[in-house]
C-alpha cells in the first residue's frame, strides 16, 4: 500500500510504528526523487499532507526521522539551509526489497469481519505485532461481555463464569431451546477457549509470536462475542429463558 492510500486510511497509519510507517515513505521518496524538479525536506513534504490530522502528519514525521537515523535520507550537498535531503544508496536498496509488515497484518485481519468490540481493543495491537496482548485483551473482553450479560458480579472470573454463564439447566446465557448436548458443548467452547487463552496469560508470561495462531485466536474470540450478543438479544425473546442471577 502506497503513502497516499494509508494517509487515507489514517487508523491502519496510526497504528504502524514507525519503522513499518518508513517502509511506505521510502518507496513514495523514491518515487518523488525521479522528478529532478522536486525538491525534498520536511517541510515542504509536510505541505503535501495539508488538511490531514496532527496525529497523521507527525506519524509521518517520525518514520521520516526514522528514515534520517538509518541512513535512508541525508542532508543533499550544496543545498545550503534549506533541510532539503536525497535518498541514499541504501534507501534505495530498502526500497526495491521492503514491504510494509503492518499493512499485510492489516489484510490477515480485515475489520470489518471482526465483533465491533474485538476491533476497538484488539485489532492495532495485532497490527503492530504485539500478537501477546492482542490475544489477552480479546479474551478480556469475552470474559467482560460474559460477566455483563449475565448480570454476574466482578469477582466472577474466568472458566468457573463461563461455567455459570452457560451452564446447560440455569445458566442465564444458555439457550434452552437447544438440545441438551448442544447447551453442554457451548458450556464447553466457552470455558475451554477461556481456559487456554485467557488464563494462561494472565497468571504468567506466555509470549504468543506465531502471527497465524493469534489471528485463528483473535477470530475465535471474536466469534464468542457475536454469540453473547445473540444470546443477550434473545433472552427477551425467550419466555423460559433462565433468570439472571442477584450480584453478590
Amino acid at each position: 500500500m502506497s503513502l497516499p492510500d494509508l494517509v487515507e486510511q489514517p487508523e491502519l497509519l496510526r497504528a504502524l510504528e514507525p519503522e513499518e510507517l518508513a517502509g511506505a515513505l521510502l518507496r513514495y521518496l523514491v518515487i518523488l526523487s525521479s522528478n529532478k524538479r522536486n525538491t525534498l525536506n520536511r517541510d515542504n513534504f509536510c505541505r503535501r499532507f495539508q488538511g490531514k490530522s496532527e496525529e497523521t502528519v507527525m506519524a509521518i514525521m517520525e518514520a521520516w526521522v526514522w528514515l534520517e537515523r538509518e541512513i535512508c535520507i541525508a542532508p543533499l550537498p550544496f543545498s545550503g539551509n534549506s533541510g532539503s535531503v536525497f535518498v541514499t544508496r541504501t534507501g534505495y536498496r530498502l526500497a526495491e526489497s521492503c514491504n510494509l509488515p503492518g499493512d499485510m497484518r492489516a489484510n490477515l485481519l480485515p475489520k470489518g469481519v471482526l465483533h465491533p468490540v474485538i476491533a476497538q481493543a484488539v485489532w492495532s495491537a495485532f497490527i503492530r505485532g504485539e500478537y501477546t496482548m492482542a490475544v489477552l485483551e480479546a479474551f478480556k473482553q469475552v470474559e467482560v461481555a460474559v460477566r455483563e450479560a449475565g448480570h454476574f458480579a466482578t469477582s466472577e472470573i474466568g472458566v468457573p463464569l463461563m461455567r455459570k454463564a452457560f451452564h446447560p439447566d440455569s445458566g442465564p446465557l444458555t439457550d434452552n431451546s437447544a438440545d441438551p448436548g448442544e447447551r453442554q458443548a457451548l458450556s464447553d467452547l466457552f470455558a475451554g477457549a477461556i481456559g487456554s487463552y485467557k488464563n494462561p496469560h494472565s497468571h504468567r508470561n506466555v509470549i504468543l509470536a506465531d502471527r497465524n495462531e493469534a489471528l485463528e485466536v483473535i477470530m475465535l474470540a471474536s466469534r464468542l462475542l457475536k454469540i453473547v450478543d445473540a444470546r443477550t438479544a434473545g433472552l427477551s425473546r425467550d419466555p423460559h429463558a433462565s433468570a439472571p442471577p442477584t450480584p453478590t
